[in-house]
C-alpha cells in the first residue's frame, strides 16, 4: 500500500546556516515544556521559512511579544 504525505504549504525541510537540516518533524510539540533549545528551534524554523511567524504564534499559543523575546534571546 503506498504511503501518502500530507500536503503542507511551504517546505518540509530547510538547510540551516551550519549545514544541518531542520524538518517539520523536528519541531517541538505544542504542549512541550519550553527550554532554550526548543525555543531556538522554533526561531530557526521561522527565520528559515520552514513555518511562518503567524503559524508559530498560533501553533504554540504565543503572543507577538513572546516570539519577539525568543528571537532576541536566540
Amino acid at each position: 500500500m503506498p504511503m501518502f504525505l500530507k500536503k503542507t504549504p511551504g517546505p518540509r525541510t530547510v538547510m540551516l546556516s551550519d549545514g544541518s537540516v531542520l524538518s517539520l518533524a523536528d519541531l517541538p510539540d505544542p504542549g512541550t515544556r519550553w527550554v532554550a533549545s526548543r525555543k531556538a528551534l522554533v526561531v530557526e524554523a521561522v527565520n528559515h521559512g520552514l513555518i511562518g511567524r503567524d503559524d508559530a504564534i498560533r501553533r504554540y499559543g504565543l503572543t507577538d511579544e513572546e516570539l519577539d523575546a525568543w528571537v532576541r534571546a536566540v
